[in-house]
């Protein structure tokens, strides 16, 4: 519209304050202050991911437009920082390193109820299901999974099967260069 100004897009690192993926969007709290950013579901999925967690570390391209600031690209998402985080008995003694250095693999979600604290995913060329966790997703940035969607999975054997140790975005071997 004549008149009204928009901004170039500026990068900026912050924090979500929340998101509901039903609604569509969320909001992202500027590290360095100011009114929140809205994130909408749209931009989220253009990363790979449906939902991500409250409290997730977020880096994005903000363009600040008439109606307020607004997410236009995802860069990076790291989860929530500094929570006291409870062992999780079926991952045993693996370290966040010895997690981060196991293969990518790709899967597509099978189902995941978050009432029920978690749900299963193929692995693709894979006959077995893998379990997901909801405090492994919760984790790994995520707040909930869908039916179809498609993420990187980096699996461990854990005491009943195979279990999904981190949920990342489904093209992050793309993003690591692995």
């Amino acid at each position: 519209m004549l008149g009204e100004t928009v901004t170039d897009p500026e990068e900026i690192t912050g924090t979500v304050k929340w998101f509901d993926p039903v609604k569509g969007f969320g909001f992202i709290i500027d590290d360095r202050g100011g009114p929140d950013i809205l994130l909408h579901a749209n931009v989220l999925r253009n990363f790979g991911q449906g939902s991500i967690a409250d409290h997730a570390q977020i880096r994005v391209r903000v363009q600040v437009t008439p109606r307020g600031a607004q997410a236009v690209e995802v860069l990076e998402i790291a989860p929530p920082e500094g929570e006291t985080l409870a062992p999780i008995e079926d991952l045993g003694e693996n370290t966040p390193d010895e997690i981060a250095a196991l293969p990518l693999e790709p899967a597509r979600v099978k189902w995941f109820e978050k009432a029920k604290g978690f749900g299963f995913a193929n692995v693709f060329e894979r006959d077995e299901d893998v379990f997901i966790h909801m405090e492994v997703l919760r984790r790994s940035g995520f707040a909930d999974l869908s039916p179809g969607e498609a993420v990187c999975l980096r699996v461990i054997e854990g005491k009943r099967g195979r279990m999904a140790a981190q949920v990342l975005a489904w093209d992050a071997s793309l993003k690591s260069g692995r």
